[in-house]
């Protein structure tokens, strides 16, 4: 029997799916761009085009893992860079990534890369190596993710 071409093996993706897909990716494009900024479900779901329920789910889809857990990977990453390569307080370094408290940021922190902000910050120098290298060294691993709700701590905030 001949061989089947490979791109025949791969599953297509219905249009539906496809244009979901692009507007998951805007509103992640648009957590990376203002992390730093207080957001909330509503506001990212409106730049999908979708409800916040659908968003939540379809994003944890997608991604694996939920918006609001995404965000905080994301502040504590560039938290991670700030720790090494700057001597600003640990403090000063919690509001600047976008937490609103030093506690909530140091038990996050500590979720994801396995110690404390402070410990993390006297195992690390800075990196001297090509920024591609160093952002796939530092990304954080997590060995078990809790899953949460975007926006918990911000839902009263919210307008």
């Amino acid at each position: 029997m001949p061989e089947r071409p490979r791109w025949r093996s791969v599953i297509p993706v219905s249009r539906d799916a496809e244009d979901l897909n692009r507007r998951l990716l805007r509103a992640r494009d648009a957590m990376d761009r203002a992390y730093a900024e207080p957001l909330n479900v509503r506001a990212v779901a409106a730049v999908a085009h979708v409800s916040e329920a659908h968003f939540i789910r379809s994003f944890r889809a997608v991604f694996g893992e939920t918006p609001h857990r995404y965000l905080q990977r994301r502040r504590v990453e560039r938290s991670m860079f700030l720790l090494r390569d700057t001597d600003r307080s640990v403090t000063d370094i919690c509001f600047d990534v976008g937490f609103t408290s030093r506690g909530t940021f140091s038990r996050t922190f500590r979720e994801i890369v396995g110690e404390a902000p402070s410990d993390y910050r006297m195992g690390h120098g800075p990196m001297v190596a090509p920024n591609c290298f160093q952002m796939a060294f530092t990304r954080p691993r997590v060995a078990a993710m809790q899953s949460s709700s975007f926006g918990d701590g911000s839902a009263a905030a919210a307008p």
